[in-house]
């Protein structure tokens, strides 16, 4: 029987792609300037994972095992076609911004790992299921590290929302301060790197503090006593 409890809990937080695997960290590290672009690559990543784990799970039966990874990645780059067209046609802004990090979804190794591990030798909807998870957990970790980049370089949330979600979203840009000059180390790369060390960091504290709630184990071993001598 699936547990889906515990699919959830591994992907949110456990087996986080982002946080515990450290897969897939060169477009995270790359594009999340801002929360837009981290939303927009973090939706993408997860429909890429979802399909690909059900139409992996569908073909597992039928795909010998010695050619099954060349198989996995052709399934994985025709959904990242798929999805880089589709962005491409109706979020023409935002396709440009996620430049080469969208096509490079393909080589991602949270896809073809959950492929591999979970999709490969489970049902479907378990499958898809650990599809979602694991995206939303991977884009939880992109739009956590966006906010804090796109705050302390820019002074601003959701910045370039319209790119994502047309011209309506124009509105949704949050001017927390005004800033004269942007924090550069912010914008770039390195300053994407501290912020990620920061939040393994702080998963690693409270992991450590949920782990010192924990109730001590029960003492279940028989101490015996040899009596040698009566009256």
């Amino acid at each position: 029987m699936t547990n889906y409890k515990d699919i959830t809990i591994q992907g949110l937080w456990k087996n986080n792609p982002g946080l515990v695997q450290l897969l897939g960290l060169c477009p995270l590290l790359a594009v999340t300037a801002t929360v837009t672009n981290a939303l927009g690559l973090g939706l993408a990543t997860m429909v890429v994972l979802i399909g690909s784990n059900v139409l992996v799970s569908l073909v597992r039966d039928y795909v010998p095992k010695e050619i099954r990874i060349p198989v996995f990645v052709m399934i994985i780059a025709a959904l990242v076609t798929t999805v880089q067209l589709l962005i491409n046609a109706y979020a023409y802004e935002l396709y440009l911004s996620l430049g080469i990090f969208l096509p490079l979804i393909v080589t991602n190794c949270v896809i073809i790992g959950r492929a591999e591990a979970f999709a490969s030798r489970n049902n479907v909807w378990a499958s898809a299921y650990d599809g979602l998870m694991m995206g939303v957990g991977f884009a939880l970790v992109l739009i956590v590290l966006g906010a804090g980049r796109e705050i302390l370089s820019q002074g601003t949330l959701f910045s370039g929302a319209d790119q994502l979600l047309g011209p309506w979203a124009a509105n949704l840009t949050i001017h927390l301060w005004k800033v004269d000059t942007s924090f550069l180390l912010a914008m770039l790369p390195p300053g994407a790197f501290i912020g990620m060390g920061l939040m393994i960091a702080a998963k690693n504290v409270i992991d450590k503090k949920l782990e010192e709630r924990k109730p001590a184990p029960v003492q279940t071993e028989i101490t015996r006593a040899r009596i040698t001598k009566v009256g």
